[in-house]
């Protein structure tokens, strides 16, 4: 099978448009890691993704007819705009439909390489509906993003241009995993030149589709898919990249939002580039890798594969940073309310930074506080929280609440004893203009709502922190309710930070 597509490799022509990516050396990274670790610069495409180079071939490979008839695809960012200029390229009429959802910045960069954008829906799912609709109605020829040979052939030039740069000992190639067609075509190409060199594939944990295929033996498609790192959030790996994978791939490493975020920073302090989240999701794994397999001396390679990104969600990787690098610890503590009590609380820190401190008075005895503080690593944080449970404070580590971290740290400011019984919801919603009305709208006036809290992070779906007058035997017409909205959401009623500095007594 990888002689196959060792021969539609060698064959792709693409580089009258697509370039040659460097690879560029992660000194810092390498010397925290005591590794060699080398970055694969595919955010230096023209498009500034590898996406590019599956189009283009794709295009290179359609007859004369197909491209007469003008080329279609679904696609929220990379897929596009790699497609939109292979045929501008070419001077082929091309059509992309995007969800509503889609930040204007992608819009523009696809309009603005000449293809006509049609925005449908709130999901990547009704975009490619109505794609293959237009495609009966109009006869347009479909592009796939990732499950198609020639594609899988264009993204392994990647592969083929790595081998080539870097001739010398190589032990492992990390890749981020979405639909499968990168990691597919680079590791038909490496596995079949330097069976040696492992291949390291790379899942958000809240997307990860590969490694549920894996797990059963079969593609499986998953229930929900994160949306933090969009250019990898597919739901099902694609037929025939799963076909090649299967066999192909070493291992699969998921990583979790922090540990993205924090791969983000890694890759900017050594080449000053921002990557999208999926863009330094190699890293992360890379890192993870190095960390579970206690991995020194090697060579290890991560393709930086995409830097689309809006500039806004900079801020909430940023906020989210300290924690990925397991550099900053989020706490809740108890203080005695009383004059000298934070001094004290303090003084144990010792030369502890305080990154952040919420507190709002409770009652005549005590004082609840929400803090981040520096530490060094996980160990570190333990024994933080071990050294000030030994001094007498009650402690809850809330690092890895994901509520406490997006919505309860902007929100600490106390109870209100009128509320009563609340449910609280945690919500996504598709983001877009009237989005937060339309919101409200349909969340109607049959519950009371008794708190609410949202940050546009930047991101295609907004969060939202809701809490509802309900008591619990009101909790089945509520669940049934918020089913029949349609909206993502989980129940927060029993999250300890919520309860810690929000709910009633």
């Amino acid at each position: 099978m990888p002689q196959k597509y060792v021969k539609k490799i060698l064959d792709a022509r693409i580089y009258d448009l697509a370039i040659e990516t460097p690879i560029d050396a992660a000194p810092l990274l390498s010397q925290r890691l005591n590794n060699e670790i080398l970055l694969k610069r595919e955010d230096l495409q023209p498009v500034f993704s590898f996406k590019l180079r599956g189009a283009y071939n794709k295009l290179r490979h359609l007859s004369k007819e197909q491209l007469a008839a003008g080329v279609i695809a679904a696609s929220a960012g990379n897929h596009a705009q790699g497609l939109a200029l292979a045929a501008k390229k070419m001077g082929v009429k091309a059509t992309i439909v995007m969800p509503k959802t889609t930040p204007l910045i992608k819009v523009d960069a696809v309009r603005a390489r000449g293809a006509k954008v049609v925005l449908v829906g709130d999901s990547y799912d009704t975009a490619a509906a109505h794609a293959n609709k237009l495609v009966e109605e109009q006869g347009l020829t479909y592009i796939h993003p990732f499950d198609d040979p020639d594609i899988i052939a264009g993204q392994g030039t990647v592969g083929m241009e790595i081998l080539r740069q870097h001739p010398g000992d190589l032990d492992a190639i990390f890749i981020a995993v979405g639909g499968g067609g990168l990691c597919a075509g680079v590791a038909a190409y490496v596995k079949y030149v330097r069976p040696g060199v492992k291949i390291i594939a790379v899942e958000s944990d809240d997307a990860a589709c590969l490694d549920a295929a894996m797990k059963a033996g079969r593609r499986v498609r998953l229930k929900e898919v994160g949306i933090f790192a969009d250019g990898t959030a597919v739901a099902q790996v694609g037929k025939e990249t799963f076909r090649i994978l299967k066999d192909l791939v070493d291992e699969v490493i998921t990583v979790s939002t922090d540990e993205i975020c924090a791969a983000l920073k890694d890759v900017y302090n050594d080449t000053r580039a921002i990557c999208e989240p999926s863009g330094a999701m190699g890293v992360a794994g890379l890192k993870k890798y190095v960390e579970k397999h206690g991995i020194e001396g090697q060579t290890l390679l991560s393709i930086q594969c995409g830097a689309n990104i809006d500039f806004d969600r900079l801020r909430y990787i940023s906020e989210r940073t300290e924690v990925g690098e397991k550099r900053e610890a989020v706490l809740a503590v108890t203080l005695d309310e009383k004059p000298g009590s934070f001094q004290t609380f303090c003084k144990l820190l010792g030369k502890r930074n305080i990154s952040e401190f919420n507190y709002r008075y409770n009652d005549a005895n005590r004082a609840q506080v929400f803090a981040g503080m520096k530490v060094t690593s996980d160990e570190d944080r333990h024994q933080l929280v071990a050294d000030l449970i030994a001094k007498g404070y009650t402690v809850s580590d809330m690092t890895d609440n994901e509520m406490a971290k997006l919505h309860i740290r902007h929100m600490v400011g106390g109870r209100s004893p009128q509320v009563g019984k609340e449910q609280v919801y945690r919500f996504e919603f598709p983001e877009r203009p009237g989005a937060m009305l339309n919101f409200l709208v349909h969340l109607g006036g049959r519950f009371n709502i008794s708190m609410f809290h949202y940050r546009n992070h930047g991101s295609a779906f907004g969060r939202v922190l809701v809490g509802f007058q309900a008591s619990e035997k009101d909790q089945r017409a509520l669940k049934k309710f918020l089913d029949e909205l349609g909206y993502r959401y989980e129940n927060e009623t029993d999250n300890e930070a919520y309860r810690f500095f929000l709910g009633s007594e």
